[in-house]
């Protein structure tokens, strides 16, 4: 994948340089994303991120999934990260997830995100549904599928898991 720009943003795949920006934005992040995404903790590391970042790699080969960072245009910063993944080419189909660090939260960073990584979906990867999947109760990430134009689908119960336990959630998808 290439890196995209979009309205202030460079969505590139991660480098092992990012790996202790990385590490940091999990740190700051564990009150808001840490709630929703059980990887972001406050022992996250460099090493895990580095860990991270292979799979990342692994997923890109397989093309089951392309992960990437969000950076600032401008600066540089590592803002969160993104991915288009469990890819399922006999049905044309993928998830869309995304996080944003604390401190960068409530910029629209993540609806720009997903401006930026559906089109991206359809016309290079030919897919025809994106699935945007979110545990029941992260109000946030649904403001987020719902200001894309996502359609809420309803609420599958035990769809993911969050902090060792099966959790409901909501989705949302996207179409041509």
């Amino acid at each position: 994948m290439q890196p995209i720009t979009h309205a202030g943003l460079v969505f590139r795949s991660f480098r092992s340089t990012d790996a202790a920006n990385f590490a940091r934005a999990a740190r700051e992040s564990v009150d808001t994303v840490g709630r929703w995404m059980s990887w972001c903790n406050s022992s996250f590391s460099e090493l895990d991120a580095l860990a991270w970042f292979s799979q990342c790699r692994s997923g890109k080969r397989r093309q089951t999934a392309y992960e990437v960072g969000i950076f600032s245009a401008s600066t540089g910063e590592l803002l969160g990260g993104a991915g288009l993944n469990a890819i399922q080419r006999h049905n044309l189909l993928c998830n869309l997830g995304y996080w944003v660090k604390q401190s960068a939260q409530r910029q629209g960073i993540a609806s720009r995100t997903v401006q930026a990584l559906v089109p991206y979906a359809f016309d290079t990867l030919g897919m025809q549904r994106v699935e945007i999947v979110v545990a029941v109760g992260n109000t946030p990430s649904e403001a987020v599928a719902r200001k894309a134009g996502a359609e809420f689908e309803g609420v599958a119960r035990n769809r993911i898991q969050l902090h060792g336990k099966a959790v409901p959630a909501s989705i949302f998808s996207l179409v041509p």
